[in-house]
């Protein structure tokens, strides 16, 4: 990861280089397993450098209950897309990638693309054995009652089964998404990041450093980019369908008079 980090403040995409305006676009980070926001700060403070209206997901460290955390993700993209007037873009490595997956399959009216970095998003549990086994002992402990871990009924019960159903759900028409994956993750087997609604993108990087490796963020500038300008089509269809609707009703109010 220092190496990856290294890469990345000596490329010129770390400076803004070749990163069109954003023009406010608003874009969601979600972090991922045991991490929090700070995890993907330098994105979050190079899309704002590049005039996107980037917010983090307010996570100090991601081991809530997925059900519960979506409904509070989802929460803040209300707030981003009604404060922009437009919809929202949601970026989100490893575990993050399974809350914009689901936010984008739930309010597809929000959201206009979702971004993953290294996200298991057909086999959750396809992660390094030691990993595997912080989830079975944090499952173990919000069990027993410790207060803001995931329990293990999240993962095996009822308690974030419509959470699941959504994961694997087909993917909403109209709302991009993009898997970013790495065969040299390291953590999650790279097969689990090949979701069939997403576009698969390869990049080689690390699992903890994908978020600060240069090519993730030309990933997320490129696509950020796409959505701006379908997006920007996307309300000019919309106020064209409006003021042709506005005319019928006027047609049909001279016609009765």
């Amino acid at each position: 990861m220092g190496l990856e980090l290294a890469t990345l403040v000596r490329d010129p995409v770390f400076r803004g280089e070749g990163v069109n305006d954003g023009r406010g676009q608003p874009v969601l980070l979600i972090p991922g397993f045991l991490a929090g926001d700070d995890s993907l700060a330098l994105m979050t403070r190079w899309l704002r450098g590049t005039n996107h209206y980037a917010k983090r997901a307010g996570i100090r460290m991601n081991v809530d209950c997925s059900q519960a955390a979506v409904q509070r993700l989802e929460e803040k993209v209300e707030v981003l897309v009604e404060r922009q007037g437009q919809r929202a873009v949601i970026i989100g490595q490893s575990r993050g990638g399974h809350f914009a997956r689901v936010i984008a399959k739930r309010r597809p009216d929000l959201v206009a693309g979702i971004v993953t970095l290294g996200s298991p998003l057909t086999e959750p549990l396809a992660i390094h054995p030691l990993v595997r086994a912080q989830v079975y002992a944090l499952g173990a402990l919000g069990t027993v009652g410790v207060r803001g871990l995931f329990r293990h009924s999240c993962l095996w019960g009822d308690c974030c089964s419509d959470f699941w159903a959504d994961a694997e759900a087909p993917f909403p028409k109209g709302v991009r998404f993009v898997s970013v994956y790495s065969r040299s993750d390291g953590v999650v087997r790279w097969q689990s990041c090949l979701d069939p609604y997403a576009e698969h993108l390869e990049i080689r990087a690390s699992h903890i450093g994908m978020g600060m490796h240069p090519d993730s963020w030309r990933a997320v500038a490129s696509e950020l980019e796409r959505l701006r300008k379908s997006e920007s089509r996307r309300r000019a269809a919309q106020k064209a369908r409006r003021r042709a609707r506005a005319a019928g009703r006027q047609a049909r109010i001279r016609r009765a008079a």
